[in-house]
């Protein structure tokens, strides 16, 4: 099985190459498929940053599961639901001065130039398992895969948390080779910026230090600077929720996301996505929570009762729709309510990898403490989100960790033929 680089080409022709083809099919999908203007949270949030300097909801402009977040008329509701990262990344777009569709125009040009540097990381992280040939391949599929084509063309947190992903497996992997500070100050500082990113990134993160710590034998005091430089990362939004709230806190969202999750709908049609519709019932209950600052958190904790007691009730249907959730994440959601789901240009890409991989993850060596740390974090990833509700979006973050095991099973196929032809 050959690929196609020359032996003569040099690292940097190959740079060059992945920066190229990655942009240039980015760019005209932005212009056509591209988003015009700010939706749904962003909107508001990047609005209240904008006119009041405030992270925070106004005056019952955003309704959540039929419930108005909003204090008394005039006055702002401190945000605690959504990661803050995203939301002040699209606020430092403003201070361009733009017009509002050349804004949108600047941040998904920005998403485009993130995911060319992801590809590059990319092909270097692939270097660590493979050839040079077989990681420029490897990075052709990441770069070329419609669905995360399609990711840059949205206002959405996903293409940046791909690169911040993509940086701390590199950096990991740059940490065990050399136990420097730069290394380590990288590792720790993209780990940071992860937590500002996504929620459940505290668990992966957890996974990764007990890995270092056993299996790579990286000394306690280094797993402390590691924690500390994340510390110092977060520390400006988990001061500032102190402050706020008087407690420490960083997101209140699990308990939503876990009802979302396991929803009685969503149980009975087998949506991986989840449900959120609110009975009469748990919206009298949502009514009574006081309006105040606080309000995050009983709201959060009336849900997370809630969706404790749906898995209660249901616990072995509760965990074939685990199960169901598991498989679809990996392949394919057979009962997406979304009709632009069975695109074949998203579906059967999506199909192919989740196949190939899964086959390549079954024969690979379970030896390597390398791989094996992919495998920790993949599962980890799949367990968490079937856990709670998925997003066709959310299928990128262990795409790159798909790639690599499909490239894997590549090898171990090229290496088979070479021998049987000898």
């Amino acid at each position: 099985m050959k690929f196609f680089l020359k032996k003569s080409i040099t690292e940097k022709n190959i740079v060059f190459s992945l920066i190229f083809l990655t942009l240039i099919v980015r760019l005209p999908a932005i212009f056509v498929f591209g988003d015009t203007d700010l939706q749904f949270e962003w909107k508001f949030l990047v609005e209240n940053l904008i006119e009041h300097k405030q992270l925070a909801w106004k005056n019952c402009e955003f309704d959540y599961s039929g419930t108005k977040l909003c204090l008394e008329k005039g006055e702002l509701l401190p945000n605690l639901w959504m990661p803050p990262l995203y939301a002040y990344y699209l606020y430092a777009f403003s201070f361009l001065g733009s017009s509002e569709q050349g804004y949108i125009q600047l941040v998904l040009l920005s998403q485009a130039v993130f995911a060319t540097v992801s590809i590059v990381l990319f092909y270097k992280l692939n270097k660590i398992f493979f050839s040079k040939n077989l990681s420029f391949f490897s990075s052709i599929i990441l770069s070329f895969f419609p669905l995360y084509v399609y990711a840059c063309t949205q206002i959405s947190s996903i293409s940046l948390q791909v690169f911040l992903t993509i940086l701390f497996i590199y950096s990991f992997f740059k940490l065990i080779k050399i136990n420097s500070f730069s290394s380590t100050f990288l590792f720790a500082f993209s780990a940071g910026l992860l937590i500002l990113l996504r929620g459940e990134f505290y668990a992966i993160l957890t996974l990764t230090l007990l890995y270092l710590l056993l299996f790579f034998k990286l000394k306690v005091k280094n797993i402390l600077l590691i924690v500390l430089i994340t510390l110092i990362t977060i520390s400006p939004y988990l001061v500032r929720n102190i402050l706020v709230f008087e407690k420490v806190t960083m997101i209140k969202s699990f308990g939503y996301n876990l009802w979302k999750g396991n929803h009685p709908y969503a149980l009975e049609n087998s949506l991986i996505v989840g449900a959120e519709m609110v009975d009469e019932n748990l919206q009298a209950e949502l009514d009574k929570i006081p309006r105040d600052k606080n309000y995050r958190f009983q709201f959060d904790k009336l849900f997370l009762n809630k969706a404790v007691e749906n898995i209660l009730e249901n616990p072995k249907e509760h965990i074939f729709l685990f199960i169901r959730k598991a498989v679809s994440f990996l392949l394919i959601d057979l009962r997406s309510p979304d009709p632009n789901y069975y695109n074949i240009f998203h579906y059967l890409p999506v199909l192919l990898i989740g196949l190939t991989s899964t086959v390549g993850i079954i024969v690979s060596n379970k030896k390597s403490t390398k791989l094996n740390y992919l495998l920790l974090i993949f599962f980890a990833y799949v367990f968490i989100f079937s856990t709670v509700s998925i997003l066709p979006r959310y299928k990128l973050i262990i795409l790159p960790i798909q790639i690599i095991f499909t490239c894997d099973l590549i090898q171990k196929i090229n290496k088979l033929i070479n021998r049987n032809e000898r």
